[in-house]
C-alpha cells in the first residue's frame, strides 16, 4: 500500500497529517472495539444474575450510551474546531478517549461495589462517545484538507481502514490474553489487560499529532476572515437537504461496520454455538479484509466518483446481507469467515464513496460541525443499537439471519438517496482552483 500513502507530490507534512489521522482512528476503533469483543467477560462483571440474554442486552445498551454522547461531543468538538482549528481538537479528543478506555480496565465489579460498578461504567463509556463524537469526523476533515484533490478519496479511506486494522489488533490481543489465561483468570481480571493498553496508544498518538501542521484550509478561512462564529446556527442554515443526505449515507455505514464490529463475534458464541477463540478468529479474517480492501474503494472513488460507488456499495450490501447472515449462523466456523467476507468487501465498496463524501460535501467553514450532527446521529441511531437491535431481532424472532433483513432494508434505503444524491468529487480539470471551496 505504500503508493496509496506516498503519491507524487505530497509532502512529509501532508504524510504527517495522514499518519496521525489514522493513529487517532486506530486508537478510537480500538477502544470501541475492545468492549465489543470483550462483551461476554463484562457481562459477567458487570450484570450477573441474570439471563445470558438479559446481561448481553445490557452491555449492548451500555454500548449505545456511548452513541448518545457522539453527537453532542461532535457538536461540542466540531464547533470548536470550526472555530479554533482542528489539530488542537483532535489532540484533546484522542487523549479523552485514551483515558476514558483504561479506566474501563480499572472498574471495580458488581460484585465489588454493587449498582456503583455499571453507573461508572456508563459514565465512561459517555466520555468514550463523547470523544468519539468529534475524532470520527475532525479526522477525515483534516486528512481532505490536507490531501491532493486527486487522492482525497484514497487518503481518507486509509485513514478509516486503521479503524478495521484497530479491531483485528483488539482481536489478536484478546486472543492472546485469553489463549495465555486460564478462563476462570481471564473472567476475574485478564479482560482488563486490553483496556488498560489503550493509555499508552493514545500517548503514542498524541505525541505523532502534535507533530502535525493545522489544515490549509483552515488557514486560508482565518486569513479571509471567513472563520463562522456560530458553527451550529451556520451548519444548520440552508444545509438542511446536505444533512439529511450525509445522515441517510452514513446511517449504512454506521450499522454495517458495528454489526462486524460489535455484535458478530458474541452471535457466534451465542447463536452459531463457537468458541471464543473461533468466533475472534472468523471475525479477525473478515476485519483485516476491510482494512486492505477500504483503501481500493477509495481509490476507485478518486478515479469514478462518489457516487458510483455509493451505488454500487449499497446494493452490494443488500445483495450479500441475507446469504452472509445464513453463512454466519451456520455453525461452521469457515462459513462464518466466508460471510463475513462477503460483508466486509460489500462495505468497503460502499465506503470507498461514504467517508469522503460525507465530509466532501458540506463547506469548509461549517463543514466539522455540519458533518458531526448528521454523521453522529446517524451513528447513534444505527451504529451503536446495532449489537443490542440484532441481539433483540434473534431473541424475539427466534430468527439467527433476522440481522440480515434489518441491513437488507437499511442498504435499500441508502441506495435510494444514494441514486439522487449529487456528485462531490472534484474532477482534474476543476482541482486547480477548488481549494477555496473544498
Amino acid at each position: 500500500m505504500s503508493d496509496f500513502i506516498s503519491p507524487g507530490g505530497t509532502t512529509a507534512a501532508q504524510r504527517r497529517v495522514l499518519l496521525g489521522a489514522g493513529t487517532g482512528q486506530f486508537v478510537e476503533f480500538y477502544d470501541f472495539a475492545i468492549y465489543g469483543f470483550s462483551a461476554v467477560a463484562v457481562a459477567e462483571a458487570f450484570f450477573p444474575g441474570a439471563s445470558p440474554v438479559a446481561s448481553l442486552l445490557s452491555v449492548f445498551a451500555v454500548y449505545g450510551v456511548a452513541f448518545v454522547a457522539r453527537p453532542l461531543g461532535g457538536v461540542f468538538f466540531g464547533a470548536l474546531a470550526d472555530r479554533a482549528g482542528r489539530r488542537a481538537v483532535l489532540y484533546a479528543t484522542l487523549m479523552c478517549m485514551g483515558v476514558a478506555t483504561a479506566l474501563i480496565g480499572l472498574l471495580p465489579t458488581y460484585a465489588a461495589a454493587g449498582t456503583v460498578a455499571p453507573v461508572l461504567l456508563v459514565l465512561c463509556r459517555l466520555v468514550q462517545g463523547f470523544s468519539a463524537g468529534g475524532e470520527a469526523v475532525g479526522a477525515p476533515s483534516f486528512v481532505l484538507e490536507h490531501a491532493p484533490f486527486e487522492r482525497r478519496g484514497t487518503w481518507i479511506a486509509i485513514s478509516v481502514a486503521a479503524t478495521g486494522a484497530a479491531s483485528v489488533a483488539a482481536l489478536v490481543f484478546i486472543i492472546a490474553v485469553s489463549g495465555a489465561l486460564p478462563d476462570a483468570a481471564y473472567a476475574s481480571w485478564g479482560w482488563r489487560v486490553p483496556f488498560l493498553v489503550a493509555l499508552p496508544l493514545s500517548l503514542i498518538g498524541g505525541y505523532i499529532r502534535g507533530r502535525t501542521e493545522e489544515s490549509p484550509v483552515f488557514r486560508e478561512l482565518e486569513r479571509d476572515h471567513a472563520i463562522e462564529r456560530h458553527p451550529v446556527r451556520g451548519s444548520l442554515r440552508g444545509n438542511g437537504t446536505r444533512l439529511g443526505r450525509i445522515f441517510a449515507v452514513m446511517a449504512l455505514s454506521g450499522l454495517g461496520f458495528y454489526v462486524l464490529v460489535g455484535y458478530l463475534v458474541t452471535s457466534l458464541q451465542t447463536v452459531a454455538g463457537l468458541s471464543l477463540l473461533e468466533s475472534l478468529v472468523a471475525n479477525a479474517v473478515a476485519l483485516l479484509t476491510f482494512t486492505v480492501l477500504l483503501p481500493v474503494g477509495g481509490r476507485l472513488s478518486d478515479a469514478f466518483g462518489r457516487k458510483p460507488m455509493l451505488i454500487a456499495g449499497a446494493a452490494a450490501v443488500a445483495v450479500v446481507s441475507m446469504p452472509a447472515f445464513l453463512l454466519v449462523t451456520s455453525g461452521s466456523l469457515a462459513a462464518a469467515a466466508a460471510g463475513q467476507l462477503l460483508l466486509a468487501a460489500a462495505l468497503c465498496a460502499y465506503g470507498g464513496g461514504s467517508y469522503t463524501f460525507f465530509v466532501e460535501l458540506l463547506p469548509p467553514a461549517t463543514r466539522v460541525t455540519g458533518a458531526a450532527i448528521s454523521y453522529n446521529v446517524a451513528l447513534a441511531l444505527f451504529g451503536g443499537t446495532a449489537p443490542f437491535v440484532s441481539t433483540w431481532l434473534v431473541d424475539f424472532t427466534g430468527t439467527p439471519v433476522s440481522p440480515g433483513l434489518y441491513l437488507l432494508v437499511v442498504a435499500l434505503v441508502a441506495l435510494a438517496v444514494a441514486l439522487t444524491t449529487p456528485e462531490t468529487r472534484v474532477g482534474e480539470a476543476a482541482a486547480g482552483n477548488a481549494r477555496s471551496r473544498v
